[in-house]
């Protein structure tokens, strides 16, 4: 069903360690909005939808969250990469570093590890791509208040380019949607 490329959607070369950053951005890795979260929620979605198109959709973009999840974690570890204890606690980090080192865990900036409680698969198709659609406009505001707090181009290149996504899946759904409503319209469902 996959296949892996070895290579990131879009590079991440960070040269400046920055702790203060990584804990702000680790929140799209496993916060409630993030990557992880979207692409379990797209990929189990996929199953009960109604369309040939919608399954395509769901995976496609599913997968493709998963791309962005390796994108986030790579950043985190640029930012984090080989910080002294000093860094560690100038950079406020010592919570996470206290529960998970320098690794990468999934968790909001505000310290709470994932849940799969963050997000729904309904069975219902409509109700499924209305949920999809709310999370990449919440993805895409989680995007614009990181690049906000942003002041390195080597971070905020990537940032941005993760943001462009939320907004093309944001579109792929909404297409998604008007076929399906076509799909159970034709077929009495409404």
């Amino acid at each position: 069903m996959w296949i892996y490329d070895k290579k990131l959607q879009f590079p991440v070369n960070i040269k400046k360690r920055d702790p203060k950053l990584a804990k702000l951005i680790i929140t799209q890795y496993g916060g409630p909005d993030g990557e992880l979260g979207a692409s379990l929620r797209y990929l189990s979605q996929r199953f009960t939808t109604v369309t040939r198109e919608a399954k395509a959709a769901l995976t496609d973009i599913g997968t493709e969250e998963l791309g962005h999840l390796e994108m986030i974690g790579a950043i985190v570890k640029q930012l984090t990469a080989d910080l002294s204890i000093e860094e560690i606690k100038a950079g406020g980090y010592e919570p996470f570093y206290v529960e998970h080192g320098l690794g990468i865990f999934p968790q909001s900036a505000g310290g709470d590890a994932f849940t799969a409680a963050a997000f729904q698969s309904k069975g219902d198709p409509i109700t499924d791509l209305y949920e999809d659609m709310a999370a990449e406009q919440k993805a895409r505001s989680t995007y614009e208040y990181l690049i906000d707090m942003i002041d390195d181009p080597d971070v905020a290149a990537p940032i941005r380019f993760l943001r462009e996504r939320e907004i093309v899946h944001f579109q792929r759904f909404g297409e998604t949607l008007e076929r399906v409503r076509e799909h159970l319209s034709a077929n009495h469902y409404f």
